[in-house]
């Protein structure tokens, strides 16, 4: 009798199977994506087989709160609570069909297969037929998707409602641009590199980058790839940024000799890139030890040096130990609304409930940072959300409230101008969406009034 043959690895089912589970515990659960991403992928030694997870993953959170209610519409009784990981797997099968844009027998019988690898045998009827009928009627089901924005742009009712109210004419076209795939951006440590010097490096062994037209340490590649594996990663001679971020550094206006504070300053891709444009005396605040780490970690591999403080930037007393800084960065704590193209799931986690909290978080620490600052020093105050409430008005607030606080007038290229400040919106030239405000104190009689940079213009 002949052996039966054994599996070399997981196939493309288990592959699937494998991405329901991860997917019903991100979109049911509450869990992170990038947690389900980190502890899932190991799972599977095949790299084609782990694209395909990551790629599933992701856009199965993108696009659940579209085809989560399509699923709804399609089952007599609903899945979700009672067998999440297939209630999941019907969304992956739409995912697949619609945005994958895999081929339909393709996508449904190995969708059929993933049903019997989450040994649910007896449901691979029910998903071939849901399935099927999404083909048949897909035309009049996508009609009804897409007549309401939440279920069009798979974003939660509350947030399509609040960029409607505040970026009418931006609305569509934001909600749009979450749904797309972000480029790799990339940022170069003038410290030990040059751009066109690593352009040409990474020519040679085979990679593809373009200079960014306005922001002169950026560059941006036409796909995602394994970075680690750049020439120059190891060596410190270039890091992962997104090009909105990278604007943090032209408007704190730096020169050699200054001290300044990162507050928020996590994972520390800005406190980096500012010790990359000047000889600063730089304190990276972080509350959380964990996150304090990989502040750490970026210094050590870009070779730049920074005082690491574990410390609450709202309650500087624990901290602080007087003596006040030239520039103060606060990247606060926000909805992270901004940044849905590349957190997807942040649209399935965040609550309307969650912004009130937010913005008394802003307020308190951009009060207790302010007393920090010199006088004619400057305050950059930052969030990656698109919401008025975590923008603009904690501005405001700060205006109101200090005397001595004046905003400072600028202009970028991509964006436009708030009611205070500069707000980049998704898909701005782009980016991601970033709010920055540029606030200055009322420097002391007889000392310099420098001001920030009126406008970054796009490199000649």
């Amino acid at each position: 009798m002949k052996a039966a043959p054994t599996r070399s690895g997981p196939t493309k089912a288990d592959t699937r199977a494998l991405a329901a589970k991860g997917l019903a515990e991100v979109a049911l659960r509450g869990a992170s994506l990038r947690d389900v991403m980190e502890r899932y992928a190991p799972r599977l030694s095949d790299p084609r087989d782990r694209a395909l997870l990551m790629a599933l993953l992701s856009e199965g959170a993108r696009w659940w709160l579209r085809f989560d209610a399509a699923i709804d519409g399609l089952l007599e009784k609903s899945l979700r609570h009672k067998d999440p990981a297939i209630h999941a797997l019907l969304v992956l099968g739409l995912v697949q069909l619609e945005i994958l844009e895999l081929q339909d027998y393709a996508a449904v019988a190995a969708t059929v297969e993933a049903v019997r690898a989450l040994q649910r045998p007896q449901l691979a009827g029910l998903v071939n037929a849901v399935l099927r009928r999404w083909q048949r009627e897909r035309v009049a089901l996508i009609a009804k998707l897409d007549a309401r924005p939440q279920t069009r742009h798979a974003h939660p009712a509350w947030l399509a409602a609040a960029l409607q109210r505040d970026w009418p004419a931006q609305a569509e076209a934001v909600m749009a641009a979450d749904n797309r795939e972000p480029p790799l951006m990339l940022r170069v440590n003038r410290q030990r590199a040059e751009r066109d010097v690593l352009i040409g490096q990474w020519q040679t062994a085979g990679y593809t980058a373009e200079i960014h037209p306005w922001l002169s340490d950026a560059l941006v590649l036409p796909h995602s790839v394994d970075v680690t594996r750049m020439p120059g990663f190891e060596d410190g001679r270039f890091a992962v940024q997104d090009g909105a971020a990278q604007v943090a550094a032209d408007l704190a206006d730096l020169h050699d000799g200054l001290r300044v504070l990162d507050a928020c300053a996590a994972p520390g891709g800005k406190a980096c890139h500012l010790l990359e444009r000047a000889d600063i005396d730089l304190t990276a605040l972080e509350m959380d030890a964990a996150r304090a780490e990989r502040i750490r970690q970026n210094l050590m591999r870009l070779r730049l040096n920074a005082k690491i403080v574990i410390g609450d930037a709202g309650a500087p007393k624990g901290w602080w130990h007087g003596q006040p800084f030239d520039r103060i960065l606060i990247d606060a704590p926000c909805s992270a609304t901004g940044v849905l193209r590349r957190r997807p799931d942040v649209r399935l986690h965040r609550r309307e409930s969650d912004i009130a909290a937010m913005h008394a978080q802003q307020r308190r620490i951009l009060s207790a940072l302010w007393p920090l600052l010199a006088p004619g020093g400057r305050l950059i105050y930052i969030t990656c959300s698109v919401l008025r409430a975590e923008n603009e008005a904690i501005v405001a607030e700060l205006l109101n409230d200090q005397p001595d606080a004046h905003a400072v007038p600028f202009a970028l290229p991509a964006g436009q101008a708030a009611a205070i400040g500069w707000q980049i919106l998704p898909g701005d030239g782009d980016l991601d969406g970033m709010y920055y405000a540029v606030v200055r104190k009322d420097p002391q009689p007889g000392s310099p009034d420098g001001t920030a940079p009126a406008a970054i213009r796009p490199a000649s």
